[in-house]
């Protein structure tokens, strides 16, 4: 089991040219499978919405939904970096209610740092938070929570006007504190000027390369059946592994097979014992 990271090695590993290796995860065993592999962070993002509540989109998640889940995510992987994402209307009301729900975070969850989408809109959310003394990661491109707005779940900065607005939007995030910014679904050329630009680090999902990089694992596990993004690289097929398992198992429970006598546990005294106990009850 590595040591767990710090801001300090995450700066120090954009300045080395060193990429993060960042996922989601949203229960227990995803999260100790994570750290068991070396991941150098988690994310338990809104995501779960969708991987695992099954709702259509991030917006029915609630702060509870996410408090929860990084709760599970910490037991799973003390000593990873986590990140808690910040669920629609937790921070879009007011400072007030940014710096609360971010603290929620840190005191229920112990997560090391909270994660919301954004960039010059949500410039004042981020400096309260972090002038509260909790680190934040901004997220621009396309952003989930306000993909409505975007047309849809839509790539970002392809034309030169739009791809303008974001890198005005990533110096946004950097001037109001962020230590870090996830930039979601946009060209490469448009990510690697920011990698260049920006002090902080710049991870990419869906963006080129950059500092490091996320990915949802329900998505490169094979979990979630529902689509899969472009950017995606599948790693594994665990929904045909899992539905193929179900399917032996409710056969063998049909057949008789299961359970067999090595599934039993078995008596510890004479059956004859068994049998006079029994006719009490005839």
């Amino acid at each position: 089991m590595g040591k767990k990271k710090s801001i300090v090695d995450f700066m120090r590993m954009k300045k080395e040219g060193e990429p993060v290796t960042w996922v989601t995860a949203y229960d227990f065993p995803m999260a100790s499978f994570a750290q068991q592999a070396g991941i150098d962070m988690i994310l338990v993002g809104d995501s779960l919405g969708m991987v695992v509540l099954g709702y259509k989109g991030t917006n029915p998640v609630t702060m509870e939904d996410c408090i929860s889940h990084c709760q599970a995510v910490r037991r799973g992987a003390p000593n990873t970096w986590i990140v808690g994402d910040m669920p629609f209307m937790s921070y879009q009301i007011s400072d007030a209610d940014a710096v609360a729900n971010a603290g929620r975070f840190i005191k229920e969850a112990d997560v090391d740092c909270v994660k919301l989408e954004g960039g010059q809109r949500v410039a004042s959310r981020i400096k309260a938070i972090t002038d509260a003394g909790i680190l934040v990661i901004g997220h621009i491109g396309l952003t989930p929570q306000s993909s409505g707005q975007l047309g849809g779940f839509l790539a970002q900065g392809r034309d030169v006007k739009n791809a303008r607005a974001l890198i005005k939007d990533a110096l946004a995030v950097q001037e109001a504190g962020a230590y870090a910014i996830l930039v979601e679904a946009v060209p490469p050329e448009v990510t690697g000027f920011m990698q260049k630009k920006l002090e902080i680090p710049v991870y990419s999902i869906g963006a080129g390369p950059a500092d490091g990089q996320l990915i949802i694992c329900g998505d490169m596990l094979g979990m979630f059946q529902a689509f899969t993004p472009k950017f995606v690289k599948k790693y594994a097929n665990v929904a045909e592994i899992e539905i193929n398992a179900f399917k032996d198992y409710a056969d063998d429970v049909r057949t008789g097979r299961f359970p067999a006598d090595e599934h039993v546990y078995h008596i510890l005294e004479p059956i004859e014992e068994f049998e006079k106990m029994f006719r009490e009850f005839a």
